[in-house]
C-alpha cells in the first residue's frame, strides 16, 4: 500500500522568461513502512519537494496524497491539524524548544493536539534511542547527536503516517552522522515507520531501502539499495 503519492507535482517561481521550475512534474510513490532517500545536489529541488510532501508550502500544480488524503484539498487550518497528526518532521537544526526538557520536547506535538501520551510506546522509543536516562535534561545539556535523537523521538511519538527528514545529519560530524542514521534505520524497522529523507550525502543515502535521484526539479532515476 502506498502511504505517500504525488502526481505531476509542480512548483514554479516567477513567470514567462524568468520562470524558475523548482519542481517540474514530479510523480512519486512511497510504500507503507518504506525508508526512501531523495538525493540531489544543491538547487536540484529536493528541499522544495520535501516542503510540498509535508504541506509546508503549496504547489503551483499537481497533488500530494498522504495516507489517502489529498493534503492540498484542505484549508490552511485543516492542513495544520492534519500535518500535526499524520506527518513527523526531523530537521537539520533539531528545532527543539530550549526551555523544555527532553521529555517535554518529545511529547509537545501530542499535547498540542490534546491527546494522551502512550507510555508504552514512549518508553520503547526512549530505550531504542538511548534517551531513557536523559529525559530531564535541557537541550543545551546535550550533544548535537543527542539533540537529533530527541528530534527523532519527537517525530515518532505521535505515531505519524510518515516521517520527513530534512538533511538530518547536516550539523553532525561523520561518526555521529552514521550513529544517528543507524538509529533512524532501526526505528524505521522496529516501529514499521515510513520515512522519506532528503540528503546530498551518498553514503548517508545508502542507509535507506530505496534511493530516488532528483535533478532540475525532475525525478531522473531510482534504485533499491542492494540487499534491501
Amino acid at each position: 500500500m502506498d502511504i505517500l503519492k504525488t502526481k505531476d507535482l509542480k512548483k514554479y517561481y516567477g513567470k514567462d522568461e524568468t520562470v524558475v521550475k523548482a519542481l517540474d512534474g514530479v510523480g512519486l510513490s512511497v510504500s507503507d513502512g518504506e525508508f526512501a532517500a531523495i538525493v540531489g545536489t544543491s538547487g536540484s529541488g529536493k528541499s522544495t519537494l520535501l516542503h510540498m510532501l509535508g504541506g509546508l508550502d503549496r504547489p503551483t500544480g499537481g497533488t500530494v496524497e498522504v495516507d489517502g488524503k489529498d493534503i492540498f484539498s484542505l484549508k490552511d487550518d485543516e492542513l495544520t491539524i492534519f500535518r500535526r497528526r499524520k506527518i513527523g518532521f526531523i530537521f537539520q537544526s533539531y528545532n527543539l524548544v530550549p526551555v523544555l526538557n527532553v521529555y517535554e520536547n518529545i511529547v509537545l506535538p501530542i499535547e498540542l493536539d490534546g491527546n494522551r501520551v502512550d507510555k508504552g510506546h514512549m518508553d520503547s522509543i526512549l530505550e531504542t534511542l538511548g534517551l531513557s536516562g536523559k529525559t530531564d535534561r535541557l537541550p543545551n545539556q546535550l550533544s548535537g547527536g543527542q539533540q537529533q535523537r530527541v528530534a527523532i523521538a519527537r517525530a515518532l511519538a505521535a505515531k505519524p503516517a510518515i516521517i520527513l527528514a530534512d538533511e538530518p545529519t547536516g550539523n553532525l560530524d561523520s561518526k555521529t552522522s552514521l550513529d544517528v542514521m543507524g538509529l533512524l534505520k532501526v526505528t524505521s524497522e522496529r516501529f514499521a515507520q515510513t520515512i522519506v529523507m532528503i540528503t546530498h550525502n551518498e553514503e548517508i543515502a545508502q542507509t535507506a531501502d530505496r534511493i530516488i535521484r532528483i535533478e532540475d526539479g525532475r525525478i531522473v532515476g531510482e534504485r533499491h539499495v542492494q540487499g534491501k
